[in-house]
């Protein structure tokens, strides 16, 4: 007969202006997944499986991380940047996670940029792959890989969200960021 292991993590909702956003981290605080939804069991399905938490902890606070999300929201683009983030996959998505965490905000980039920020400059497909499979959004950028022309792509978590995060990080109005096309 073999044990199950108890992975316990936290997790907590907050309001944005762009809709509830839930973070679940690790017992140490490091980001598992997050994203604009209130539903802390569809978002715990992003998390890959050597890692995906099998209890989770609601709390009305997470810290430093709850305070990043409201900070960010409300002008501070560099509140996130400091917060861990664990993911895990091959090397390449990892490398690239990586990669996108110095993305600047209010400078975004292409999918053939953000591959060639990469080391890979032809594996665009991979690239916008490291996208889709994020699941630690906000705190790893995604939104801030644009489709070649300034098309804006696809985003988990919808393209009005998308959207307006762009225009947050130009400090700018929503139409200052390119319609989808």
């Amino acid at each position: 007969m073999t044990a199950t292991i108890t992975r316990l993590a936290d997790v907590a909702t907050v309001p944005t202006p762009i809709g509830p956003f839930t973070a679940i981290v690790d017992t140490d605080g490091a980001v598992l997944a997050s994203g604009w939804t209130g539903d802390p069991t569809e978002l715990a399905r992003v998390v890959h499986s050597s890692l995906r938490p099998t209890e989770l902890r609601l709390r009305d606070s997470l810290g430093e991380v709850t305070q990043a999300v409201t900070d960010y929201h409300d002008g501070d683009l560099t509140a996130i940047d400091a917060i861990a983030v664990r993911q895990h996959s091959g090397e390449f998505l990892t490398h690239a996670w990586e990669i996108l965490r110095k993305v600047p905000a209010g400078e975004p980039v292409t999918y053939t940029e953000f591959a060639g920020l990469s080391g890979r400059p032809a594996a665009t497909r991979a690239a916008a792959n490291a996208c889709a499979r994020n699941a630690a959004a906000l705190f790893v950028p995604c939104h801030r890989v644009l489709r070649i022309g300034g098309q804006l792509g696809g985003f988990r978590w919808g393209l009005d969200a998308k959207r307006w995060l762009l225009a947050h990080e130009a400090r700018g109005s929503a139409a200052d960021v390119p319609a989808h096309r």
